[in-house]
């Protein structure tokens, strides 16, 4: 992680939340949206981190990067905010049921799809990645928002929700997995049953979780040993984690950009 910028300290507080605000505001919105599901509450979330972020400016340390600390208080306020909404899971399935080992027909590689199938592959993935997102418990969506959509370490989401790292990953790789089966469901199949695995049942799972630290570690991972069922596993993880940097794209509303900037001045006025 780069040093923090020591020209920055000297910043006053609205100067330094308006700069905050420009840099980061379209991802906060974006992981807002997400994390309450409808625009208004996520608006009153984006205020509610910037105001927050405003009044401890001055008591910030900047013994972490900016972002770090700015995604903190969202972490923590998301908390705060959090209502259980109708039908939301309290868990997501088991390891067997995310994997398609019992499946006759497996997806096709999406790489080898032609353009315009691929093209329309990945429309229907993202559509299908964005409603599962938002139907995770609440410990499994933000670790994976965090860590997938707006881009930090396995490390710093752990300090960021105050998780050790093993306990991140664990709820990262069941999240990948539940997104990756939705990812799936959109890749059209093979006309011809997989043939028998290579390897037993465990060797796969085993490679699985290699597969799923290299993603941790945002490295290759070297697939020309595995099974057809395992490389269309892996294939369509790859398709999920992309899909999911491309959801880090997003725009501040103007409207909340002139509220926010109205409210720095006066700070203690209610949202509306």
């Amino acid at each position: 992680m780069a040093a923090p910028d020591s020209n920055t300290h000297h910043e006053n507080p609205e100067e330094a939340i308006k700069r905050l605000v420009e840099q980061h505001g379209g991802q906060l919105f974006g992981l807002a949206k997400r994390f309450c599901g409808n625009t208004e509450e996520a608006e009153d979330l984006v205020q509610e981190v910037y105001l927050q972020a405003f009044k401890g400016w001055d008591a910030f340390r900047h013994d972490a990067s900016e972002k770090t600390w700015l995604y903190t208080i969202a972490a923590h306020a998301c908390q705060r905010m959090h209502r259980k909404r109708a039908g939301e899971p309290e868990q997501i399935e088991s390891l067997d049921k995310l994997l398609p080992f019992g499946d006759p027909l497996i997806a096709a590689v999406p790489g080898e799809l032609g353009d315009e199938l691929q093209k329309q592959v990945e429309s229907d993935a993202r559509e299908r990645v964005e409603s599962a997102i938002a139907s995770l418990p609440d410990e499994f969506r933000v670790p994976l928002i965090l860590k997938e959509i707006v881009g930090f370490s396995v490390r710093d989401t752990a300090n960021i929700l105050g998780l050790e790292e093993g306990t991140v990953r664990s709820r990262l790789h069941r999240a990948r997995l539940k997104l990756r089966a939705v990812v799936d469901s959109v890749i059209p199949r093979t006309t011809e049953p997989a043939p028998p695995p290579a390897y037993p049942e465990q060797t796969c799972l085993d490679l699985l979780n290699a597969k799923q630290e290299a993603l941790d570690r945002g490295v290759p991972f070297d697939s020309k040993v595995i099974c057809q069922r395992c490389q269309s596993v892996f294939a369509s993880l790859d398709l999920t984690q992309s899909v999911c940097h491309d959801l880090a794209k997003g725009e501040l509303p103007d409207g909340l950009r002139e509220r926010l900037l109205i409210r720095l001045k006066s700070p203690e006025s209610p949202s509306r």
